[in-house]
């Protein structure tokens, strides 16, 4: 069972999403999290995904394809760290990646299973992670952050943004 991380193993901003990940089994969660997130967005019409909560926010469309891009870069930068990569891993701007996703025009069906793949993708990554690559330290958008960190990070990310769809969208 992976260990929460100790707070010196990650930047503090990333303790909102951490502490969105309560304590028992990672995996559970993440596969739990998985089913909660398809449930929410399957239940979604074409023009409820267009929803924005207020004038320049996200759509429901673009929150889900936030979410999917932000696993997949988090899922890289822990694959790096766990194999013992070094190398300074820049940060990404988010909003440059949703206004040239085209998340609105693409299928909420299809932005579903896009999510379900790279889900499916972090969990054959992690059983790749061997005990001994959890505590590795690598760097990224200028700050050292262990594998275990990121994976926290990838599920409290998800958990941070199904919030608040559910909180301010429906």
């Amino acid at each position: 069972m992976l260990k929460r991380p100790e707070a010196s193993e990650y930047n503090s901003y990333y303790e909102m999403y951490i502490s969105k990940v309560p304590d028992g089994d990672y995996e559970t969660f993440l596969r739990r999290q998985l089913e909660e997130i398809t449930g929410f967005f399957s239940g979604l019409t074409e023009e409820q995904g267009l929803a924005r909560y207020a004038p320049g926010k996200w759509s429901l469309k673009e929150l889900l394809g936030h979410m999917t891009d932000t696993e997949r870069v988090m899922s890289y930068r822990m694959l790096r760290v766990a194999r013992g990569d070094t190398t300074k891993l820049p940060g990404f701007d988010q909003d440059i990646f949703i206004e040239n996703g085209s998340f609105d025009h693409v299928p909420l069906a299809d932005l579903i299973a896009d999510f379900q793949a790279v889900r499916q993708a972090t969990f054959t990554l992690l059983t790749t992670i061997g005990v001994s690559a959890w505590p590795r330290v690598g760097n990224a958008s200028t700050y050292d952050i262990t594998a275990r960190a990121l994976a926290y990070v990838i599920a409290g990310h998800a958990e941070h943004h199904l919030g608040i769809a559910r909180e301010r969208y429906v």
